[in-house]
């Protein structure tokens, strides 16, 4: 198919601002170009011109720009484009209507309720992409056996095509939704998304609605069980509104680049680049699958180019561009994810796994608080770099330049208000010099002087930095926050990041390629000779595919596999047909079955092909996907669940119609040498070195090039740094073998660049551990819901970096590890390992079992460091399954209780000496122990696996740098969090000072029992100190909302790193300038045996509460997590529901969203209702909760869960009595409100804290709290205009390491 001689052959990335030509001429010659995306004054479409300007130069004849291009001499067209991601990120989709089932209309507003930043208050969350909703009286739900619900009457019974039966309780009224449809359409509305709940296994519903609305007239009616018939309604609702709001778009873009060619093009095979890296019939290109089609072509240019060339060694894809940097992996197969947040939107799809780091070229350079910062803001093209002349910032490419590594004569005039200038370095220096001034400045500052060393004995750094010590400190703190997601991309599956090769492309990355790959470890650097274009390049050698899917609900066991089979079967006849009738013989067709398989009662399911387990007489005919999916569970999890079934939840097929070109350019070997065309000077970390500079069209290959060495061409600048050397390969390619870093002795004294690409390592060994953990553990709560942090301290036990940044977690182990270095003091040895819960030592509530390891040194008798992680255990025993029992009026009946207890004991595990104290509980009375130990264990020693490369990774970097250098960074990087703390303070206080000429504030607040939170907070101005007095709290409670140290002390952390506003680091120097003083036995530092599971889940919101009344910040949020949970003897479930968020001086608060110290993911409606026995009735906003004002505070929401079986339920909830505060004279939320509606009809208040055994046809209606209103309403006209905001420059990251960090930060 790809064959089309004596004709032009094109591939074309038509990206935001340049768009990439690749052509292949009737004599097998290939050709380049590149051209910019817009340019109203000299043509309409850039891929139209592109080919015009390629026909007229190779045939001499005019093609003249304002007549339609002749097709005649046109073989294909490959393309791939960012129309629908800038539509998605510009939002500027088509106008568009959803309709659902009634009772979700809302449902995709509040989404999984998780904020997307954790530390934004005005909650800047994407708007939805639907501009109406039609709410359908229509209802489905899934049978269960085990359904004891009074029978009303007869439901018709169906199958879904999972096999699953279903009962339809409410059927479709179509008169009614003709009426809802015309009046959408009477509004100009004519596209429409149709989400109903469970149409991914039974679609007639949607369906019928589809015909109607077609009928009727919309132009597009995206139905969600075609689109991706996959379970979970959220993301399957994003998607299909995303195909209904983009896919017109697409058609739009299209009539109009075919309009540019006779007869439309018709006689010419035009395919487009979906995100899966396969190309489709320009027909079938829609909205859902196009978000990735410009960066898919990349990822399979260097895929077939670099993995072949490269001995098939593992590939790392590096693609930097102007504002951000994509990262991806190959190693013989494209690694997909099927479900990714692109501009807030999240995509359930196949899509290439490529990974977006805001990190670019034009990325903004920054210096605060002492600290080197590049990015995430971007300069834009417009108006770009300080150096294209047009009042630009400095960026990562004014780094580049000033450092010599760009020359302005190599590139074209096309910059300056005239598009007709050189790059500007005189621009570009005139900025670097005030930035230099401006750190010279602060580094001998005598504040900067006495502030650092106050904390620290070690001598700060008073020299000055040149310039190009300030640019080189910008390219290696860019360079090191490029290395984080490759790092978390590969170790995320357990494959080690140096065995890989780097595989750099796009106009910026071969500037930073070899620091890149020398950091990381790795040996090699491979850059095509097409690098510049190689998203075009990929297009050309890409393959024609057909995906299918469907759901299933089988079990991968002998019973099922011959209807696997029969499914399998089906689809693949269903690829075959579909490639069949595009062109394609049976011999250029393949198909790949792929199962995406998890263990029965687990949510880690894997997308897994059987390519290298061919079948055997125990599986089915596609494979041996049991031991397939094993084998890849242990290498990513490093443990399987034996005997445990597994479940298969889609069954997919991809078939390719290979059309891909073969390109078998070689270049001739000769025996000339290489020949500089100059020799510039360049800058690296000893000074300036003379660095020969060749064009790349004259290396001769098989030939050497010693760096340093810039290599240029027409579309990229290579850097071949010293130690490292340059190859020309046969075919054209630049292959690099990156030489060691001469070893650079570094001093404890302080040097602002390190201090930057220390906070970059130390964060990236908590994440590590992380990684380790979440592997190895067991549970579902550590292993799929990510409830864990781990974090390194210093010799003090003073935190130095955490992550994730879980609110309740921040600071709260360093009052742990503080706690046994005084307890224990000598008695800690090498080999032990601390394991510890106690609220007196520092612990938030029992279930979060905090294991420490103490790392020694040769020669020296005390810990260097510590290593900590804080897992959150399902279960450890107590009155209530779950450990978190909404009654308990002790510490005793809340489970297991661990102070300084030793885990691991000269290097040997304590199991029985653990599971001892795990089953102690049971000795109280109404008491249990441990009801899970087996997870527990596995997940304590899944700790200490995380402790152990934790201490791997600290010991790696004292052997580089020296123990007394790496113990100095941990210093000067906590006093560079007390600095920015400092500074915020003085601020406030200046600005307190000038309004009401006091340096002192107050508030207080209520829990719901009448108990008072009061603080008064006295601000040093000239120190930049405070002191936190909460004297006058109210005194410790009877029950369990009684809130340790730990928790005030988390909260204080969240609210100072709220109020800087900007990236710090979170550790113990954000708490160096406040001194906290809590009453001993008050709510918030009760007694020893205290009940406290409520203090951590409730009184932790209403102490943040407290704090922003205080620095009136802005209004209260809805202030409570709203706890539920119900069980029974065979099922339990736990959930945090979302409520309002405060407004703010510029902004209404957020609705339907969690705020404040937890950020938990609720459960998917359809996934809810699958597992446990429950029918949820209702899920949307609570009109008109969030207090009124000048700035209205966010709606809480209404969730109605129906029950089918008999359970018992318990609710841990506040501000059911006290409403949250309205700020500068706007309105306070509405208060919560907990409803039970019995079958009988009777309708109760179960008040905010209870527990009650449930009949089935019991209804638990919850209303959560509003956000308090900001300002008084008479001065308010209309709601607030929200910032116009590019989304990439607000959500620029993406990918499954994106996924990961918000997963986590959403526990």
């Amino acid at each position: 198919m790809a064959e089309t001689k004596g004709k032009y052959d094109f591939a074309i990335d038509r990206g935001g601002t340049f768009t990439d030509v690749f052509a292949r001429l009737p004599d097998g010659r290939e050709r380049v170009l590149k051209l910019l995306s817009w340019d109203p004054q000299n043509y309409k479409d850039a891929p139209t011109e592109g080919i015009r300007r390629v026909l007229e130069e190779e045939t001499g004849r005019p093609f003249p720009r304002d007549r339609p291009v002749d097709t005649s001499l046109i073989g294909w067209i490959r393309m791939g484009t960012t129309v629908a991601t800038n539509a998605l990120l510009e939002r500027e989709g088509e106008r568009t209507a959803l309709l659902v089932t009634k009772g979700f209309k809302d449902l995709l507003h509040i989404g999984t309720q998780a904020r997307p930043k954790l530390f934004d208050l005005e909650v800047a969350v994407p708007e939805v992409l639907y501009e109406e909703v039609i709410e359908v009286d229509e209802r489905v739900v899934l049978k269960q056996d085990e359904c004891h619900l009074p029978r009303r009457e007869a439901k018709r019974c169906v199958t879904g095509s999972t096999g699953d039966s279903l009962e339809v309780w409410k059927e479709l009224d179509l008169k009614q939704v003709e009426k809802d449809l015309t009046g959408v359409l009477s509004r100009g509305i004519t596209c429409l998304a149709v989400l109903l709940l469970h149409s991914y296994t039974w679609s007639d519903h949607e369906k019928a609605v589809g015909s109607l609305a077609r009928r009727l007239g919309f132009t597009q009616v995206s139905l969600s069980s075609e689109v991706m018939p996959m379970v979970r309604a959220v993301p399957r609702g994003y998607t299909v509104c995303a195909d209904a709001y983009l896919t017109p778009k697409i058609r739009q873009y299209l009539k109009g680049f075919t309009a540019g060619f006779k007869d439309a093009l018709k006689s010419v095979d035009v395919l487009f680049m979906q995100s899966d890296g396969g190309l489709t019939p320009m027909g079938q290109f829609c909205g859902s699958r196009a978000v990735l089609s410009g960066p898919a072509g990349g990822v399979v240019g260097y895929a077939i180019t670099s993995y072949s060339q490269m001995e098939k060694k593992p590939v790392i894809g590096f693609d930097m561009g102007g504002t951000s940097t994509d990262v991806s992996r190959y190693a013989g197969q494209y690694e997909h994810v099927f479900e990714a947040t692109t501009a807030g939107v999240t995509l359930q799809a196949p899509q290439l796994d490529i990974n977006t780091v805001a990190a670019g070229g034009g990325s903004r350079l920054f210096f605060r608080s002492g600290m080197f910062v590049v990015g995430p803001e971007s300069a834009g093209a417009h108006p770009g770099p300080a150096c294209y002349r047009k009042g630009g910032p400095l960026t990562v490419t004014d780094a580049n330049l000033a450092l010599g590594r760009l020359l302005p004569p190599f590139f074209p005039k096309i910059f300056g208000p005239g598009e007709n200038e050189p790059l500007s370095l005189e621009e570009t220096m005139k900025h670097f010099n005030q930035l230099t001034q401006d750190i010279n400045v602060f580094l001998t500052s005598n504040q900067a002087q006495s502030s650092l060393n106050e904390s620290n004995d070690v001598n700060s750094s008073s020299s000055e930095m040149s310039v190009e010590e300030v640019a080189m400190g910008f390219i290696r703190v860019a360079n090191e926050a490029m290395c984080r997601p490759i790092r978390a991309l590969t170790q995320a599956k357990g494959h080690d990041t140096s065995q890989h090769v780097l595989a750099c492309f796009g106009g910026a990355g071969g500037q930073h390629a070899c620091a890149i790959a020398r950091a990381l470890g790795m040996k090699s650097v491979f850059i095509h000779k097409y690098s510049g274009v190689l998203s075009a390049y990929g297009l050309a050698l890409a393959d024609v595919v057909e995906e299918v899917q469907e759901p299933s609900s089988l079990k991968y066991e002998e019973e099922c596999y011959s209807e696997l089979d029969r499914r399998v079967d089906h689809l693949s006849k269903r690829c075959i047909d579909t490639l069949c009738a595009r062109g394609f013989t049976s011999g250029q067709i393949t198909t790949e079955v792929f199962l995406h398989l998890r263990y029965e009662g687990t949510d880690c399911a894997l997308m897994v092909t059987a390519a290298e387990f061919p079948p055997s007489s125990q599986s089915c005919k596609a494979g041996d996907f049991r031991s397939a999916f094993t084998k890849r569970y242990l290498k990513e999890f490093g443990f399987t669940i034996a005997g445990r079934p597994i479940v298969v939840d889609d069954i997919r097929v991809r078939g390719c119609g290979k059309s891909g070109i073969k390109s078998f350019f070689k270049k001739s070997e000769n025996q000339r040498t290489a020949k500089p065309v100059t020799i510039t000077k360049c800058y690296f970390e000893g000074g300036y070195l003379d660095t020969n500079v060749y064009l790349w069209e004259e290396l001769p290959c098989g030939h050497n090039i010693q760096g340093p060495a810039i290599i240029i061409d027409k579309n990229s600048t290579i850097l071949v740094e010293p130690c490292s050397v340059a190859k020309l390969t046969e075919g054209g390619d630049v292959c690099i073998d990156v030489g060691s870093d001469p070893h650079c002795q570094l001093g404890t004294e302080l040097n602002s660049v390190q201090l930057s690409i220390f906070s970059h390592r130390f964060m990236s060994i908590a994440e590590q551990m992380g990684r380790v953990l979440q592997r190895t553990s067991i549970s579902t709560n550590i292993k799929e819901r990510l409830d864990f942090s781990c974090a390194v301290f210093g010799p003090d036990g003073g935190l130095v970096s955490n992550a994730p940044h879980i609110p309740v977690h921040l600071g709260a182990m360093q009052e742990t590890v503080q706690y046994q270095i005084k307890a224990l003091g000598s008695n800690i040895k090498e080999g032990d390992v601390i394991l510890s819960n106690h609220p007196s030592a520092g612990g938030s509530h029992l279930p979060d079992l905090t294991v420490i390891t103490p790392v020694f040194r040769k020669g020296i008798s005390a810990p260097v460091f510590f290593v900590a992680s804080r897992g959150h255990h399902a279960d450890i025993g107590g009155i209530t399954p779950g450990s978190m029992p909404p009654h308990s009026t002790s510490l005793q009946q809340e489970g297991a209780v661990f102070t300084s207890f030793k885990l691991v004991t000269a290097g040997i595990f304590q199991e029985e000496a653990v599971t001892e104290a795990l089953m102690a509980p049971a000795q109280y009375p109404g008491c249990s122990g441990t009801r899970n130990l087996h997870d527990n264990l596995s997940d304590l020693r899944a700790q200490v696996a995380a402790n152990r490369r934790g201490s791997q990774l600290v010991g790696e970097l004292i052997d580089c740098y020296g123990l007394a250098v790496v113990q100095a960074y941990m210093g000067y990087i906590q006093s560079n969090a007390e600095l920015a703390v400092r500074d915020m303070l003085r601020d406030f206080a200046r600005r307190r000072r000038e309004q009401t000429g006091s340096l002192e504030v107050e508030s207080e607040d209520f829990m719901d029992d009448g108990s008072s939170i009061r603080l008064r907070v006295q601000i040093n101005e000239e120190e930049g100190s405070a002191v936190f007095d909460f004297t006058g709290t109210g005194t410790e409670v009877w029950g369990n909302c009684n809130a340790p140290r730990a928790i005030t002390l988390s909260a204080l952390i969240y609210c100072l790193r709220c109020m800087v506003g900007q990236d710090i680091p979170l550790n113990q120097g954000c708490l160096a300038p406040i001194k906290v003083i809590i009453p001993p036995g008050s709510i918030l530092q009760p007694s020893k045996n205290a009940a406290v599971v409520g203090g951590n889940v409730l009184t932790s919101q209403r102490v943040v509460d407290v704090i922003f009344k205080a620095f009136e910040v802005c209004a209260a949020s809805q202030g409570c997590m709203n706890n539920i949970s119900f069980g029974s003897e065979k099922v339990g479930y736990y959930e945090t529901v979302a409520g309002g968020a405060g407004a703010g001086p510029g902004w209404n608060g957020r609705s339907g969203v969690h705020s404040h110290m937890t950020n938990t993911r609720i459960t998917d409606p359809e996934i809810l209702e699958k597992r446990y026995p429950v029918i949820l009735e209702q899920f949307s906003l609570r009109a008109n909760s969030g207090g009124g004002g000048k700035y209205l505070g966010g709606d809480g929401v209404v969730r109605k869960l129906l029950f089918r079986d008999k359970v018992v339920l318990s609710v841990l909830t506040e501000r059911r009595c006290f409403r949250p505060y309205g700020l500068e004279g706007g309105e306070d939320g509405a208060a919560g409100l907990n409803l039970l509606q019995r079958q009988d009809g009777r309708l109760l208040n179960l008040g905010g804290k209870t527990s009650v055994t449930l009949e089935p046809g019991d209804m638990f209606c919850l209303y959560t709290p509003g956000g308090g209103g900001y300002g008084r309403a008479e001065e308010t006209n209309g709601n607030p205009q929200t910032k116009r905001r590019r989304l990439n420059e607000t959500f620029p990251e993406r990918g499954s390491v994106f996924e990961y960090r918000m997963a986590q930060e959403g526990v």
